[in-house]
């Protein structure tokens, strides 16, 4: 008997048309190194879907496997409105695939490659909703490792009060899943290293408050633009977010309060001990430490008085008032 071919086995466009699973995939909408997303039609219930597939050799980790699809239910039984929901779960032709709920829209980091640093208000909506859904899968064990703005999808919302809806994805691939050092068997760094805390580096037990500091990493660049550490190869930026300080929010946003830098200093903590408890209590330290800030002094306007020009002796015809004007400056 012969083996079927992988579905990895070819360029990802050769699934386009296939069923995998029970659904038939439609388009590519997103890849990774170790996964492809697709927009697929679920033939059962004839409904869409945003099905991952995962590459073959996660698959053939027996741990990996076993964690991924424990860690799958959990997920699928998260119930919250800024999370993804996870449909199904399982393992087809040598490998695994996740079906959600598929968002029609773009994610943060198109947004941010196409508007640049955000309103300190747009950026507060946005990680309200990203910091209430990490908080509640924190309350069901699930620690995601792997925040940033591609994992941030927004949606249109529902009116000038709420202009955007945030989902958080990639609950189904919470990265506790792969190795414990954190690193694959294939040497590939497990999250993404502008947003990687520094105990998933150093590979330590981890919690939600390493999702504390990639939050604060993505915040950071919804206000600036960038993420806070910058470096000229993957090494360096390894060691600064073990070793080096971060800078101010305010060297790169100097129109927001010295305040907020204190509440980056803590988020961004190498210690997680030293950070914020949740990523809602990170969140409402920001919005108070920007609230918080005086409002800029608007001096009144200058006011200009015209004097009244007297008729000319001579018979001319006098000068519009407009045309000697008489500046008199209050003293306030």
């Amino acid at each position: 008997m012969t083996d079927r071919p992988s579905l990895f086995s070819g360029s990802p466009s050769e699934l386009i048309g296939r069923q995998v699973a029970g659904y038939r995939i439609e388009e590519e909408i997103g890849h990774g190194g170790m996964a492809l997303v697709y927009r697929a039609l679920d033939l059962r219930l004839d409904r869409t879907v945003a099905l991952k597939l995962l590459a073959p050799e996660l698959a053939r980790n027996v741990t990996f496997r076993l964690r991924f699809t424990r860690e799958s239910r959990v997920a699928a039984a998260l119930d919250h409105p800024h999370i993804v929901p996870v449909f199904e779960a399982g393992e087809t032709d040598g490998v695994l695939y996740i079906a959600m709920r598929y968002v029609p829209g773009s994610d943060l980091r198109h947004l941010l490659d196409r508007e640049g640093p955000l309103p300190p208000g747009t950026a507060l909506r946005i990680a309200t909703q990203v910091a209430s859904a990490l908080d509640a899968a924190h309350e069901h064990g699930l620690v995601h490792r792997d925040v940033k703005p591609g994992n941030v999808l927004v949606a249109r919302g529902t009116d000038s009060d709420h202009p955007e809806h945030v989902y958080l994805t990639d609950f189904g691939l919470t990265k506790k899943s792969l190795s414990l050092t954190g690193f694959t068997t294939v040497g590939q760094f497990v999250g993404t290293l502008d947003y990687v805390a520094p105990e998933q580096i150093s590979g330590r037990p981890v919690d939600g408050r390493c999702d504390v500091y990639a939050l604060a990493c993505v915040v950071h660049e919804l206000l600036t633009g960038h993420p806070p550490f910058r470096r000229d190869d993957d090494m360096a930026l390894l060691w600064a977010h073990q070793y080096d300080e971060p800078p101010t929010l305010t060297a790169a946003r100097p129109d927001l309060p010295p305040a907020a830098d204190a509440v980056f200093s803590r988020a961004l903590a190498k210690v997680p001990d030293e950070r914020q408890e949740s990523c809602l209590a990170f969140v409402t330290e920001l919005r108070d430490a920007i609230r918080s800030a005086p409002s800029p002094v608007v001096h009144p306007p200058t006011q200009v008085d015209v004097a009244a020009v007297p008729p000319r002796q001579d018979g001319a015809e006098a000068p519009p008032r407009w045309a000697e004007p008489v500046f008199r400056r209050r003293a306030y």
